[in-house]
């Protein structure tokens, strides 16, 4: 496993290496862990929602305060583009404390509109 050696945490923020983009420039690029940890704990990849510096907000999307979870700048969750990612493609993390229980929680909201399901906010 490579970055810190452990495994991630879900709410954990950590530079990953994207596997479907060889040679990427804005790689590693930072990425919301998801998946539950006893999952984490009992597999070699974990969920992960792939994070960027600029975008647009929308309803599969959630942006992210500077200094949330350790990031360096304001952000947005791109939850459309949830991904397995094998342990392998950590590159460093994490890179703050876990993120708020709300942002997980509006994540896995955006995961399921982007599946197709109806949700309605809070």
């Amino acid at each position: 496993m490579a970055g810190s050696g452990r495994v991630p945490l879900r709410g954990e923020i950590w530079w990953v290496q994207t596997p479907s983009r060889p040679g990427d420039p804005h790689q590693p690029r930072p990425a919301l862990c998801v998946s539950a940890d006893v999952r984490n704990r009992n597999r070699d990849h974990a969920l992960f929602v792939p994070i960027y510096s600029r975008g647009r907000p929308g309803p599969t999307r959630v942006v992210l305060s500077r200094g949330t979870g350790g990031l360096p700048h304001d952000s947005i969750a791109f939850c459309e583009e949830v991904t397995t990612l094998d342990f392998d493609f950590l590159a460093e993390g994490p890179l703050g404390d876990v993120v708020p229980e709300r942002v997980l929680r509006e994540a896995v909201l955006a995961i399921r509109r982007a599946a197709g399901d109806v949700v309605l906010d809070d």
